[in-house]
């Protein structure tokens, strides 16, 4: 089996594949994935920034059952105020084949009142997955990138997110997540975008090096290909496979247009059918210029303001230009830029060619 790889190895570096993508950059195994941690707990030893205790009881409960841990019992009734504690959710992702004893980075967020982190710890938090059970434990020093200031004014400067911050490395990984990446005789590759052809050249690819049957397309985003049963051997045949470069399919013709920002963005592929465009604005300008009417000496009159209003209308003159059969992107973002169209004007355009039936891919408005 080892001869086998070396020799997969050296015909992969053998093979020419000119705008070609590797195949790690193209797809995901099935089953390989990271997994989501969350948790709630504590972050003391804050600078007076912390929970205001009658609007946030959950976090004085949760300060008393901690005590409680340690045998100390809170007098019932008392008054205690916390200024430098904060309840804070923590969550983390546990990256695959992650084993106990590593180390993960958490992310802590206030869900309380609590104005800042910043110089606060985070006291032992349990991180449970989705099943309850309890993959990681967090603790240490916070990381805030924010700045929260006020002056006794009620003047106040905010920098950034003063309530949330970073402990990298502040989980411990106690319970590993089980994979079913060294199961069965086969493995199935995922694609990132989903796309028939892509699929059959994945396949063709494979095949063409490993021998026929090797791998099979189940529809346009999975491939199931067969894999040994040996760990250390998978390990390397996945090693070879993910280093396969394969042209993808062209992506479908779209126009990306972000009604917000007024970004927009046109595929590759995009066609215009054969159309005549004209675009232009109309400006209306009203001034008021009111004018002062004085009587004549002696006619016993008043002066008095007589209003007076002008319109104006403007009208752009813009040229109209042609797309022909097959107009490609380049000839399309020529022609707009040629008549000085605007981003919002662009959009009008392009809504208009799709109404017309003359803009040959698929405008999606975000």
């Amino acid at each position: 089996m080892c001869r086998l790889l070396l020799s997969l190895a050296l015909t992969l570096l053998l093979l020419p594949v000119a705008q070609a993508e590797r195949l790690k950059d193209l797809s995901t195994i099935q089953g390989v994935r990271s997994n989501q941690l969350i948790g709630y707990g504590l972050v003391v030893g804050l600078n007076g920034t912390g929970d205001q205790t009658t609007q946030t009881p959950f976090t004085l409960q949760t300060f008393n059952n901690m005590l409680a841990q340690f045998g100390i019992k809170v007098p019932a009734g008392g008054n205690v105020q916390l200024k430098n504690v904060a309840a804070v959710s923590i969550h983390a992702e546990l990256p695959p084949f992650t084993k106990p004893g590593q180390a993960i980075d958490v992310t802590i967020s206030s869900i309380g009142n609590a104005k800042s982190l910043r110089g606060g710890s985070l006291l032992m938090t349990p991180l449970k997955g989705i099943d309850g059970n309890v993959y990681a434990i967090a603790q240490g020093n916070l990381v805030v990138g924010g700045f929260d200031a006020s002056g006794a004014d009620g003047s106040r400067i905010t920098a950034n997110i003063p309530s949330a911050g970073r402990i990298p490395g502040g989980a411990m990984v106690e319970r590993a997540v089980p994979s079913p990446f060294a199961q069965g005789d086969s493995l199935t590759l995922n694609l990132n975008r989903a796309d028939f052809t892509t699929a059959k050249r994945i396949v063709d690819r494979i095949n063409d090096l490993l021998g026929p049957g090797v791998a099979q397309a189940l529809d346009a985003t999975s491939i199931r290909v067969s894999a040994p049963r040996d760990p250390s051997q998978r390990v390397d045949y996945l090693s070879i496979l993910e280093n396969l470069e394969v042209e993808p399919g062209q992506a479908m013709a779209k126009v990306i247009i972000n009604s917000r920002t007024g970004t927009i963005v046109i595929g590759q592929n995009v066609r215009v059918s054969p159309a005549a465009v004209t675009h232009g604005s109309l400006t209306v300008t009203i001034t008021e210029d009111p004018l002062v009417s004085q009587p004549e000496a002696l006619s016993g009159g008043q002066t008095a303001v007589v209003p007076r209003s002008r319109v104006g209308v403007d009208e752009e003159a813009k040229p109209m230009f042609k797309f022909g059969p097959g107009t490609t992107l380049d000839q399309i973002v020529r022609a707009v830029n040629l008549v000085g169209a605007a981003p919002s004007d662009l959009m009008a355009i392009l809504e208009a060619l799709k109404q017309a039936g003359a803009l040959q891919a698929d405008l999606i408005v975000i």
